[in-house]
């Protein structure tokens, strides 16, 4: 059963990314402040969830949430900046474009820049401990898997709306045989089976 809240205060958000080990396409993230009653026995790590099960959650945590927002940073900037500080980013975008500030955030990870005017915590495996950062985990992939599926439709040699734009192996080959596109990281290394 996942914690509802870390830190006392009653608004409190959540935050996590997806992308960050892709070969193409942004890293996204998202902030979710849940109210205090909010409960749903399959809200969890996204990771831990299918395809399916991610989809039917999106909408209800839309629209069980106090605030939520979701904000991506392109495969330029993270090669300029490089994908920690990119994932960063992406969550302090999220964050600022809640319509109602959080008196604390909790990270999912270990790392994280302060954001102004917000305390915050880094919680490791906070998407699998709290209910909040498991509800962001949730936006960010739903959200960045729908983005993954649109730009397939523009370069569908890299099997995206399956692979997501990690190394799959279907990706990798394409990468050999094709090179890059224009939404592919520059700086990723090509690891995996």
């Amino acid at each position: 059963m996942l914690i509802h809240h870390y830190s006392g205060y009653l608004s409190e958000a959540g935050c996590d990314e997806a992308g960050r080990g892709c070969l193409a396409g942004p890293v996204f993230a998202a902030a979710v402040i849940l109210p205090i009653d909010f409960r749903d026995e399959f809200v969890n790590d996204s990771k831990q969830l299918s395809e399916k099960q991610r989809d039917r959650l999106r909408p209800i945590i839309e629209s069980s949430a106090v605030a939520w927002a979701v904000a991506s940073v392109d495969a330029e900037t993270i090669d300029r900046i490089n994908i920690l500080n990119a994932s960063i980013l992406a969550m302090h975008l999220a964050i600022k474009q809640l319509i109602k500030p959080p008196d604390f955030l909790i990270i999912d990870g270990n790392r994280f820049n302060p954001f102004p005017g917000i305390a915050h915590q880094c919680i490791v495996k906070g998407d699998e401990k709290f209910l909040s950062i498991a509800a962001a985990s949730v936006l960010a992939k739903t959200h960045r898997d729908e983005f993954m599926k649109k730009i397939h439709t523009e370069y569908p040699i890299y099997g995206w709306s399956g692979n997501k734009g990690y190394p799959s192996k279907k990706h990798r080959d394409a990468i050999a045989m094709k090179g890059i596109s224009p939404y592919h990281r520059k700086t990723f290394r090509m690891t995996g089976p």
